[in-house]
């Protein structure tokens, strides 16, 4: 791989850093307006509120940046860079065709992304603990305990998949995929991508930034552009999680159509789950949090196992 590349790479998976979560975003704007007969986001800019986006942007631009007096001024103004950048090198080992069509192949690339995606969880308990404020605290303490409920059946589901496929490679795992896979992983499917949901404290996971219990968690006390980058996260996080999903349990870029425009299959399946991602919100109600709890450990890890084992059993069958 020489130097221009190399550089085409970053720059592609930057564009996609950019743009595709703000499509993501927009969307959900649309889809909930639709849904819950919203009115608000059907008007900026006439034809279906087709400026709303833009309309947001500008609003968080031109709001005051405030730190507040007894906060940990570094760490608070770091928090949100550090919640955001980690999900653009993991879009840099997610294969979105064959023969390449990946922003850096690597060998071991199920263990990074997992590894990174923990990294910008540490954003937000930057940012609860930083902030000087007891709801905050509170939003990050919660940030941190469903972290570590969430990231274990999520790993489980993840190595279930690798351990099909005889390999930790994101492109060897596709490569790797059949489609008889679908009905023997479903169990792991649904783990990682409900255990996902929980990593970014989507609803109805999203006891962290209850508002109607501790304000809004971590970001209680950020405003601006700020603020704007804790909700890019969470789009961006939506794209990652949609992704890995299809790349690891749906086949990637296998599918009807030819291997030249995989790269399309790909990102078909990939908004067709973020759109799952927002109907949930729209659906489900917020649990409690010892209900939430209690699903990780009581729920989602047992299947986990299970889908290990059977995993498993059906490999040595097949050996």
């Amino acid at each position: 791989m020489n130097l221009f590349d190399t550089v085409l790479r970053c720059v592609a998976t930057l564009v996609v850093f950019l743009t595709l979560p703000l499509v993501i975003g927009q969307t959900e704007h649309k889809v909930m307006a639709h849904m819950q007969g919203r009115l608000g986001p059907m008007y900026a800019g006439g034809f279906h509120g087709w400026a709303q986006l833009i309309a947001d942007g500008v609003k968080f631009a031109q709001k005051e940046d405030i730190v507040p007096a007894g906060a940990d001024r570094r760490i608070f103004q770091l928090a949100p860079a550090v919640s955001l950048l980690p999900y653009l090198f993991v879009l840099l080992a997610i294969p979105v065709g064959p023969d390449g069509f990946v922003g850096q192949a690597i060998d071991a690339g199920l263990f990074f992304v997992l590894a990174v995606l923990g990294v910008g969880v540490i954003g937000k308990l930057m940012a609860g603990w930083a902030s000087a404020n007891k709801f905050s605290l509170l939003g990050g303490l919660r940030t941190a305990a469903q972290l570590m409920s969430y990231e274990l059946p999520m790993v489980l589901a993840a190595a279930s998949v690798a351990m099909a496929a005889g390999t930790l490679s994101l492109p060897g795992i596709v490569d790797a995929w059949e489609w008889y896979w679908i009905p023997w992983q479903v169990i792991g499917a649904f783990v990682f991508f409900t255990a996902g949901l929980a990593e970014l404290q989507r609803p109805p996971f999203d006891m962290p930034v209850a508002d109607s219990e501790i304000i809004f968690g971590a970001y209680t006390e950020y405003t601006g552009l700020r603020f704007a980058l804790f909700l890019l996260s969470e789009y961006v996080g939506i794209l990652v999680v949609s992704a890995l999903t299809a790349v690891l349990f749906l086949g990637g870029w296998h599918g009807p159509l030819p291997d030249q425009l995989g790269w399309l299959w790909t990102l078909l399946k990939t908004f067709a789950l973020a759109f799952v991602v927002i109907w949930l919100r729209v659906t489900y109600p917020r649990l409690r949090e010892d209900q939430l709890m209690r699903f990780a450990w009581t729920a989602l890890i047992p299947l986990a196992l299970v889908q290990l084992a059977l995993t498993g059993i059906i490999k040595v069958a097949i050996s």
